[in-house]
């Protein structure tokens, strides 16, 4: 086992922790079981041949989860939570809200908001620029490691609702399958790049940081809608 893959090995501990004392319809464990099984995924590909540099894409993995895991965090400490994760935190536990909801709003809120900070942070600790060297073409890689575990996650909550509850969970299928982790992603980098270029001018930094949290939360109200079954 390389260092890269013990500290997300350690993430997943965390993970496995934090997991253990939720509900298991919680909104939140019902996304960290997705996020849990791709962060597994990503400490075994750092130390294969997937990544140009695993070791960039290892911290910026663990960069990644901590950002997350700060959101429990807060929850506990009763400190407001970041505007791109309010509406899951605020809707977790709302009945008529399926799991695959849950999933996608939380991939919503940790790829749309979360992924931008967290390239701009590993960049910034380790003095490169995000186009230096393999880091968009190893960002890239990421996609095809998300689509083994997300898509036939997606693909058995979506038949299950289908087959649960018929038409009444059209809408909802519509608006679940409409949503792309590869074009999420792609904004993502847009997002990095913009803030990284913001990064002198503290005042449109934080501004440009704020604007995303607030979108990308809207995003999540709409697919945390409440479905009557």
């Amino acid at each position: 086992m390389t260092s890269s893959s013990a500290k997300i090995d350690h993430v997943v501990a965390q993970m496995d922790g934090l997991r253990a004392g939720m509900p298991h319809a919680d909104g939140i464990g019902v996304f960290l079981d997705v996020y849990r099984r791709v962060t597994a995924l990503v400490a075994l590909r750092v130390v294969d041949t997937t990544f140009q540099d695993p070791v960039f894409t290892a911290d910026l993995d663990v960069r990644f989860a901590d950002l997350f895991l700060d959101v429990p965090s807060d929850i506990v400490a009763k400190r407001p939570v970041s505007k791109a994760w309010a509406p899951l935190v605020e809707r977790r536990a709302v009945h008529g809200i399926l799991p695959i909801q849950f999933a996608l709003a939380g991939m919503n809120a940790h790829i749309n908001n979360d992924l931008a900070l967290a390239v701009v942070a590993t960049c910034t600790a380790r003095g490169v620029e995000p186009d230096d060297g393999s880091i968009h073409r190893d960002f890239e890689k990421v996609n095809s490691v998300l689509a083994e575990v997300v898509r036939p996650i997606r693909d058995s909550f979506l038949d299950k609702a289908v087959v649960e509850h018929g038409a009444a969970v059209a809408p909802l299928a519509d608006l679940v399958s409409n949503f792309s982790i590869d074009k999420a992603r792609d904004a993502a980098w847009v997002a990095a790049l913009t803030l990284w270029h913001l990064r002198d001018v503290p005042v449109l930094e934080r501004a440009a940081r704020d604007t995303l949290a607030h979108t990308v939360g809207l995003v999540s109200r709409q697919l945390l809608i409440r479905v009557e079954l």
